[in-house]
């Protein structure tokens, strides 16, 4: 059996089936199932809480495709606590947060 490589470093040491989900996930998005897709991150996220690739998904679809503004700067948050120098993260999250208030 042979098996895929990842085209990218794995940075986040993500299982095959979480690399798996994730690309769901976002040819979810791509296709514009927001819902089905929204659900399985969160699914995701409830079996690692601390996913820094599915809380940044969740930010970007809560943002760019959502709207729901603090929805996704609470995510960006999150990775920023466990990453303060995720720059992407920092970005996107001070790019929603002008539109709050």
């Amino acid at each position: 059996m042979i098996l895929m490589s990842t085209p990218f470093e794995n940075t986040y040491d993500l299982s095959e089936s979480q690399l798996v989900d994730l690309g769901e996930a976002e040819e979810l998005i791509l296709k514009n199932s927001l819902g089905k897709a929204e659900e399985l991150l969160l699914k995701m996220l409830e079996l690692d809480d601390e996913c820094i690739p599915v809380l940044s998904n969740l930010g970007h679809l809560y943002g760019r495709y959502l709207s729901e503004f603090e929805t996704a700067v609470k995510y960006y948050d999150r990775v920023l606590t466990l990453e303060p120098d995720n720059a992407w993260a920092r970005d996107s999250r001070r790019r929603y947060l002008r539109y709050i208030d």
